[in-house]
């Protein structure tokens, strides 16, 4: 493992977190809910964030574990580093807030989190991780506008404005000519409490290239062309 046996993980103010987050994640952009922020640190500073936080429409994923309660879960909703760490950084970093996650909060029972593969990658962190993969869908809300930015229907506040009329995040983006990304989102779930029961499939992770949704950092490869 290297070098990346040398990094630092620890819980790190949302104002430190987010300002790291939109300078290097690849949507720019923080989550709103992020409440819970970890920092990833080699040589005295700061080359990594990931930021966990209630899952955007909770009711819409509690049921994918068994006699999941309303705070059993916990979803990884941005993970961002830079170039400086070295190879596995990422996994390494994931498991030792996964461990920091049970001992300080031991009633979260289980973490989701998903992939978009339109914008770039499958998941690879993920699945080193432990993750198990429970869903491949096609993209239906990530937008980009004519001036490049990239926006989520689900997510984007701008059509709460005034000027939106009423309308949805989608007919707002929409109107403003963003148009869809084409590509998947994969979603991962980790059970940090092993009692627990998973109660949708659990997919191969053949199925990525099977279906074609292999993706590495926004450009479309199978995930055996990316094998040794």
């Amino acid at each position: 493992m290297g070098r990346a046996k040398e990094i630092k993980v620890k819980v790190i103010p949302a104002k430190i977190a987010n300002v790291f987050v939109k300078k290097h994640h690849y949507s720019g952009k923080v989550v709103p809910n992020s409440k819970l922020h970890f920092g990833a640190f080699l040589d005295g500073k700061l080359h990594g964030v990931m930021s966990y936080g209630s899952p955007m429409v909770k009711k819409n994923v509690i049921h994918f574990v068994e006699d999941t309660k309303w705070n059993d879960v916990i979803e990884l909703n941005r993970m961002a580093f830079d170039d400086y760490l070295p190879k596995n950084s990422e996994s390494r970093c994931i498991s030792i807030t996964i461990k920091l996650i049970k001992k300080n909060a031991p009633h979260i029972k289980w973490i989701l989190s998903f992939s978009d593969g339109n914008l770039c990658g499958d998941g690879t962190i993920y699945r080193a991780s432990g993750f198990k993969l429970i869903g491949i869908n096609r993209n239906t809300s990530t937008y980009q506008l004519p001036n490049g930015e990239v926006v989520c229907s689900l997510t984007s506040s701008a059509h709460r404005t005034k000027q939106s009329g009423g309308k949805s995040g989608t007919q707002w983006i929409k109107g403003q000519g963003g148009k869809k990304l084409e590509g998947f989102q994969l979603r991962y779930i980790y059970l940090i409490d092993k009692s627990c029961k998973i109660t949708v499939p659990i997919l191969p992770f053949s199925k990525i290239d099977e279906i074609g949704a292999g993706m590495y950092k926004g450009e479309k490869i199978t995930r055996a062309e990316r094998r040794p």
